[in-house]
């Protein structure tokens, strides 16, 4: 038992020596190793299911409530996910690890996409939404986000532009975003 706790801990310190020597390549031109790679995604996948585990939202089929997903999705998520037709861009292909492509994917857990919009995800450049959309708005982006996989290109710029057009209400800022952790 003490050999093994010896190797622990020698493990241990080689692996916080090897990060403070710089060993970790954090540039975001430079992929991950595999294992690190697996390691994030399965920490990501885990802590999602955690933390959505309990999360009960609105029925997701109101058409309102969709145009307002709408058009959030046009103004704040399009550029880095895409949508039906949409070519990949500039901005995105500097990003690391690539968004997904919700037009080719789809949103399976309601609940762990609402919590991964309102707090985000480190390491991926995904934002927070919290901080400047209530839930109510977080919800109807992931109610468009399930609709989004069976547009057509033509649906899809009919949807955001008719979204876009009307006017839609916007949550005011929430006071305290980690209330819900």
């Amino acid at each position: 038992m003490k050999i093994l706790a010896t190797l622990v801990v020698l493990a241990a310190i080689g692996f916080f020596g090897w990060l403070a020597a710089g060993g970790l390549d954090v540039a975001a031109d430079s992929p991950h190793s595999m294992i690190v790679f697996k390691a994030i995604g399965f920490a990501r996948e885990r802590a999602l299911d955690e933390r959505a585990e309990d999360l009960r939202g609105p029925p997701l089929e109101d058409p309102k409530q969709i145009a307002t997903g709408a058009a959030q999705n046009a103004d704040t998520c399009e550029g880095c996910h895409l949508g039906p037709g949409i070519a990949d861009n500039e901005f995105r292909r500097g990003l690391y690890p690539k968004p997904p492509d919700f037009s080719a994917q789809r949103i399976d857990e309601p609940a762990e996409a609402f919590w991964a919009i309102k707090h985000g995800l480190k390491m991926t450049a995904m934002p927070a939404w919290g901080l400047t959309h209530g839930d109510a708005t977080i919800w109807a982006i992931v109610a468009f986000l399930r609709k989004l996989p069976d547009m057509s290109p033509a649906q899809y710029k009919q949807i955001t532009a008719a979204a876009a057009a009307a006017e839609h209400a916007v949550d005011a800022p929430v006071e305290h975003p980690q209330a819900e952790r």
